[in-house]
């Protein structure tokens, strides 16, 4: 059943609508509880398409197997997603940087009200986001350190990783994972791929992580594979940053998500006109590649890449 869950009028005559899909049980008891698995909310991150696609196939098939819902909400931006716009168009704003919304406010607050109060009765939000153009990254999870006890045990269970504990930061108050965790909302947010791509082989991998989670919650009952044990960091200094000191074009020298050694070379930075090469990016410690530039063109201060360090047995 797909259904809008909040709608505003535009200046243009048309009408922006918020849709999900609702996969139910064949067998309904009063019972059940709601998955809710939500991508979208930047017009350029398009990973989580293929994701809501892929476990709504999967869950035609299955339906039988089924013993909750499953809420799927492809597009909390429509606007941006149609005209290729990270943020929400004519509003020059980031849409995730304005919940929980108003619904007296804005029509970018109202709708930011409409959707959290739609989700306010999941038992569990799982909010996949891609990279940006620049940077490819692995399936991981980020978690506020705050929520940390309660959402590493569902983070595991995602068949993602890599799990990143990081520290609080105002900007992270007026995210949607912020304020549905606030009203208690478990909400894990997924981080994968390259913006403005589909990777079907990290899709499909966090599908299979959707799945196993919903059978680990009592929802579905269909076969699961063994999912990945996540490499987890808490700690500030678990994560290497590798920032250009040069303009040019950064060619990789190695493979993303690899284990590196401190002085092994990652890529370099060259000129195209004179031919040189304007730096060597070398790894500055032991660990994983999980980050790696995608989009050639840098300048000074551009993250390269990022390591988890390889901390001593």
């Amino acid at each position: 059943m797909v259904e809008v869950v909040t709608a505003s009028k535009m200046p243009v005559g048309e009408t922006l609508e918020i849709r999900k899909r609702r996969i139910s049980p064949e067998k309904i008891t009063g019972k059940e509880k709601i998955i809710s698995i939500v991508t979208g909310t930047h017009g350029d991150e398009l990973e989580g398409q293929y994701v809501c696609y892929e476990l709504g196939r999967r869950l035609n098939q299955e339906r039988h197997l089924l013993k909750g819902y499953v809420d799927i909400y492809p597009a909390l931006n429509p606007l941006g997603i149609d005209s290729i716009t990270r943020g929400f168009p004519n509003f020059d704003l980031d849409m995730n940087r304005i919940f929980p919304g108003n619904k007296d406010g804005s029509m970018a607050e109202f709708i930011a009200d409409g959707i959290v109060t739609a989700l306010k009765d999941s038992a569990l939000c799982i909010d996949i986001h891609a990279s940006n153009i620049y940077l490819k990254e692995i399936p991981q999870v980020r978690i506020n350190e705050i929520v940390q006890d309660e959402l590493i045990p569902y983070a595991k269970k995602l068949n993602i990783d890599y799990i990143w504990v990081h520290g609080a930061a105002t900007v992270l108050e007026s995210t949607l994972a912020h304020s549905l965790n606030s009203i208690g909302v478990p909400t894990l947010v997924v981080e994968m791929g390259v913006g403005m791509r589909i990777t079907k082989e990290y899709g499909n991998q966090l599908v299979e992580g959707i799945l196993n989670l919903m059978k680990e919650m009592g929802i579905y009952e269909g076969k699961t594979i063994k999912v990945r044990e996540p490499l987890i960091s808490k700690e500030e200094g678990d994560v290497a940053f590798l920032n250009a000191s040069a303009a040019g074009v950064f060619l990789p020298g190695t493979d993303h998500w690899k284990q590196v050694k401190k002085g092994e070379k990652i890529g370099e930075i060259v000129n195209p006109l004179t031919g040189e090469v304007l730096e060597e990016t070398k790894a500055p410690c032991d660990g994983m590649l999980f980050t790696l530039r995608e989009y050639p063109i840098v300048n000074e201060g551009s993250l390269l890449a990022r390591i988890l360090r390889r901390k001593p047995q």
